[in-house]
């Protein structure tokens, strides 16, 4: 028997176009369209030649009715909903105001994601479209607010940047009037240079075997290239290997078209694109020029894609084998061995914490993606005492917060550092600003899931397991949780006493009292 793989549409919420592919992935692999949409959004978009810091109240309109619109091509085909923000709403000063509004219009829960994050989802995206897994693949995706180049080898990250340089944003920056000039070109590369040198550097040091470019301005660039026979543009761009040649002589009729109406009257090019293509163009002639880069293979599959997969194989590692997928897996080891973590503890925290999600569950109807994010909490919860024992807690939150992490978006991230910081001391308030910024949904996981770290945290009070296990039961009403001590141990008194003080915020969070008792479980 046979089961029917779940559909995910897969959102890419970015600065010129938002897309939305929907789809399923079969037990080997092999991705299954079942619908595609793309909007020109143009949510980053400034004024008065300003950087992207606000998204603008119609761009909000518009990204909000789009959103809509694919929120209910999702619900008519039962799939599930993964929305990714990148850079306009990344860097947006009212990104909260952003995002509340798409989830009390849409119910899509936006996830945003730091720079990195997206080239890692861009990478997985390329691997599954062309045969470079056993490749060192340089991979260069430019935006409309920022441009990744990524460095993969079998799956796995060697190099990764984001930087802020965008179609939009140089158009922006440079090209605002309706005519450009030398002059105008000029600057913009200059500034191009000046922005890129070190990172071109960094390219070159870590080495690459073929080079990649997906999304937008490469594969108009791509599909230009073609038009010099017969006019004749294929539907299908993927695995075309497009020479330097004819890449930077497409460049040349893009920067002598000095008007958006003589951009137009290039044989290939996306009208859509017409008004933004030449700082996108800039910035591919500079990576091209400065690597020697004599060809780039063109990946049809990019971000959306990567979300599909991502997906399906976070949901397999957790549902299947509930434990980490490897690249998250890696990221939290690579933080305990940085910051010292006392690995014994916090892996003992863990175990207590997963226990007691697992028995609640009924209750607190959270599902494996926070019981994902608690494990993670509780391992990385004492973090803050590299810093200081007093207000380790807080010092938790900053470091989790700020840390690079591969495999989890920004919305995850912060969750992930508020469990560990309410993991002692305060309860959350309406008064802490990064417990406010988080979705009311989220906010109430958090409560949660700290509760059940704080009361695992207590039966751990000296650090000497001597807790052996737990079982959450309920009973008439109130929470049972049974403590069953090592024999050769010490008593549990301790730990009692500390997971006593703890219980408060659970109790509250599930409105359950909470009875600790010692006995076999």
């Amino acid at each position: 028997m046979t089961t029917k793989a779940p559909l995910i549409a897969a959102i890419d919420v970015g600065t010129n176009s938002f897309h939305l592919v929907i789809a399923s992935v079969n037990n080997r692999g092999i991705m299954h369209v079942n619908s595609r949409e793309k909007e020109v959004v143009r949510l980053g978009t400034s004024i008065e030649g300003r950087d992207m810091k606000l998204i603008y109240p119609d761009a909000i309109e518009r990204g909000t009715r789009t959103l809509k619109h694919y929120a209910a091509l999702a619900k008519s085909l039962n799939a599930e909903v993964r929305a990714v923000a990148t850079s306009a709403v990344r860097e947006a000063a009212n990104q909260k105001a952003f995002l509340d509004r798409v989830r009390n219009e849409t119910g899509i829960e936006i996830e945003v994601v730091s720079g990195i994050e997206e080239g890692r989802l861009i990478y997985i995206g390329a691997i599954h479209a062309l045969p470079i897994l056993d490749k060192k693949a340089l991979i260069i995706d430019i935006g409309g607010g920022s441009t990744e180049t990524i460095i993969g080898f079998k799956g796995n990250i060697l190099y990764g940047k984001s930087e802020k340089l965008g179609a939009i944003r140089l158009t922006n920056h440079f090209f605002s009037n309706n005519e450009v000039n030398d002059e105008q070109i000029t600057l913009c590369r200059n500034y191009i240079h000046g922005e890129w040198l070190p990172i071109m550097k960094s390219i070159m040091d870590t080495g690459f075997d073929t080079v990649v470019g997906t999304s937008g301005t490469i594969l108009n660039i791509a599909a230009m290239t073609l038009t010099k026979n017969d006019g004749y543009i294929p539907d299908i761009l993927n695995g075309l290997s497009v020479s330097k040649k004819d890449i930077l002589n497409v460049i040349k009729k893009i920067i002598k078209a000095r008007t958006v109406a003589e951009r137009n009257k290039i044989e290939g090019i996306d009208p859509s694109r017409a008004d933004i293509i030449l700082g996108g163009a800039l910035i591919l002639e500079y990576i091209i020029n400065q690597l020697n880069i004599e060809r780039i293979l063109i990946s049809s599959y990019a971000l959306r894609e990567g979300i599909v997969f991502d997906t399906i194989q976070k949901k397999k590692a957790i549902q299947e084998f509930k434990h980490l997928s490897h690249l998250r897996f890696e990221s939290v080891n690579s933080l305990c061995q940085r910051f010292n973590i006392n690995t014994i503890h916090a892996e003992h925290v863990k175990n207590i914490s997963i226990q007691l999600f697992d028995d609640l569950q009924p209750l607190h109807k959270l599902g494996f993606q926070y019981r994902e994010l608690l494990e993670i909490a509780s391992i990385l919860h004492d973090i803050g005492y590299f810093i200081s024992h007093d207000q380790h807690h807080k010092h938790s939150h900053y470091i989790i917060s700020q840390s690079i992490m591969p495999g989890f978006t920004m919305s995850e991230a912060e969750i992930i550092a508020l469990i560990a910081r309410y993991h002692r001391k305060s309860h959350p308030k309406k008064k802490h600003p990064e417990f406010m910024r988080l979705s009311p949904a989220n906010r109430e996981a958090v409560k949660c899931l700290a509760g059940i770290l704080r009361i695992s945290e207590g039966l751990d009070r000296r650090q000497q397991q001597i807790v052996k296990c737990v079982k959450a039961e309920l009973n008439n009403g109130t929470i049972n949780i049974n403590i069953n001590a090592n024999s050769k141990a010490l008593k549990p008194d301790i730990e009692l006493w500390e997971a006593e003080r703890r219980k408060l915020l659970l109790e509250e969070t599930l409105a359950k009292q909470i009875n600790l008792v010692i006995k076999e479980c």
